[in-house]
């Protein structure tokens, strides 16, 4: 079977030698992940690239902070996601004590009628 990409992180595998991403939803929520935690100026030849979520991590967790970090992820996937529609993006800070923020996105591609939920925690 043909692959759109290779995993990350990257793992062995015995069929394709590293593992790979073989279907559209793995491969947008892999990219969306990573333009979330790319900083700009992380990115070789594309300085503009990326939110760096991480350098707000330990920002004071209110609506002000949550919104700015709506707005920034939004223009990046504006600009480098286009086909992507963010239908929620919400945040839970329950772990704060340990120092950690759950970020939720809700995402759709409507040409290829695909509905997905990434959440991670960083």
């Amino acid at each position: 079977m043909s692959s759109f990409s290779v995993a990350l992180p990257l793992t062995r595998d015995s069929a394709d030698g590293f593992r790979m991403i073989k279907n559209f939803k793995s491969l947008i929520r892999q990219n969306l992940k990573m333009l979330i935690l790319t900083n700009p100026g992380e990115r070789v030849m594309n300085p503009s690239f990326g939110v760096g979520i991480q350098r707000m991590l330990f920002e004071n967790a209110n609506n002000e902070t949550f919104s700015e970090i709506r707005s920034e992820i939004s223009e990046q996937v504006k600009i480098f996601m286009p086909t992507v529609q963010l239908l929620q993006i919400n945040f839970d800070n329950s772990g704060m004590d340990q120092n950690i923020l759950g970020i939720s996105i809700e995402f759709a591609i409507p040409k290829i009628g695909l509905t997905d939920i990434l959440e991670f925690a960083i």
